[in-house]
């Protein structure tokens, strides 16, 4: 083998080590298939009618939801003691968020914690929670969660018929809560074909623009969009050329599919 050779040779090698490197880092920061194109992201809000307390006070610990096939899911909970009454009249807040699995959720689990009380004529009255506290307060729910898509749950207190009277002159709470979901966003989907083709794909309405990246699978889900009609441009690795797909709309709540682009 002569010099020029060698040097081919190992240029090759040092350029094949270099593109599985990318490849594996590339996998590494882009989720997987079944990641990508599987999450949705979910707020919860509180909020509570008026009621006749000086106040309510509601020991929130965490915030679990179930979802598909049973499966739970933590969320970022912003534990503290609140009181309901500050939250009345229009007003709410927001107590927990995270990512899940897109799918059916089925439950939504408030656990509390032991500083639960209601104040009424400047006395402070423990609120008996018994069961809340073993296994957190039970919320059905039973929505359907789009990939991609944003929602914000609203956890509607009735203060006035959770306050128990109980007969020894005590209280306990059992909670009357009224769940609304709203979706807040869209998305956009899709795949590229030939598969192992890093591309950048970016969606613009507006003259605001969104992007994401292609992962192993050649997916890519761009989230968090506003409704309206989109261009998507997709832009892959040299020496492939961009495609542009024109007027896809996005609708606040679904997943617009762009099914399979070819480059």
């Amino acid at each position: 083998m002569d010099t020029t050779q060698l040097k081919t040779g190992i240029a090759s090698v040092i350029k094949n080590i270099l593109y599985v490197s990318c490849i594996g880092v590339f996998a590494f920061m882009t989720p997987s298939c079944s990641k990508s194109s599987d999450k949705s992201h979910l707020s919860i809000q509180m909020t509570d009618a008026p009621a006749n307390y000086d106040a309510v006070m509601i020991d929130i610990q965490s915030v679990e939801v179930t979802g598909n096939g049973g499966a739970t899911v933590m969320l970022n909970t912003s534990a503290g003691v609140y009181n309901l009454l500050n939250f009345s009249n229009g007003l709410d807040t927001l107590i927990a968020s995270g990512d899940l699995d897109a799918g059916t959720v089925s439950q939504i689990r408030l656990i509390l914690g032991p500083n639960n009380a209601v104040i009424i004529d400047g006395v402070s009255y423990p609120l008996d929670t018994p069961s809340a506290q073993q296994s957190g307060l039970k919320l059905q729910v039973h929505k359907t969660f789009e990939p991609g898509v944003s929602y914000s749950m609203l956890l509607d207190f009735d203060a006035n018929q959770s306050i128990v009277a109980k007969g020894n002159g005590g209280y306990s709470l059992k909670p009357v809560i009224r769940t609304t979901e709203v979706a807040l966003t869209g998305s956009i989907k899709g795949s590229i074909t030939p598969v192992g083709t890093i591309a950048t794909v970016t969606a613009t309405a507006g003259g605001i623009s969104y992007s994401s990246v292609t992962n192993v699978y050649g997916q890519f889900l761009i989230s968090g969009l506003p409704a309206g009609t989109y261009s998507i441009t997709v832009t892959p690795d040299l020496p492939l050329l961009p495609v542009t797909v024109i007027s896809k709309v996005v609708v606040i709540g679904s997943s617009t599919n762009l099914g399979i682009i070819v480059l």
